[in-house]
């Protein structure tokens, strides 16, 4: 079954209240528009941390060259639907 992007978009806020330096008021105010960097005031090892993490939760990989567009929240969630799951080890 593949999720809806609202089914996406909520497992991505999920992961972002763990994130260090993201606090509960930052995590509430996520919308699909909310800038990955600007508005979660993430750097890019903590993107890439926030990334890979997506990655496990999704059981998917997003190519580096698609990471490199990623911008917003809706960005992050297209790449992980967009993205075919990896087989199972």
């Amino acid at each position: 079954m593949v999720a809806s992007e609202e089914d996406v978009i909520r497992n991505i806020v999920g992961v972002a209240r763990t994130l260090e330096g993201v606090t509960p008021e930052m995590a509430a105010s996520i919308t699909p528009e909310t800038n990955i960097v600007r508005d979660l005031s993430l750097d890019s090892i903590a993107v890439m941390d926030f990334i890979m993490e997506l990655e496990t939760e999704f059981n998917t990989v997003i190519p580096l060259e698609t990471v490199a567009e990623i911008q917003t929240v809706a960005d992050l969630a297209r790449a992980l639907g967009a993205e075919p799951a990896r087989a199972p080890i």
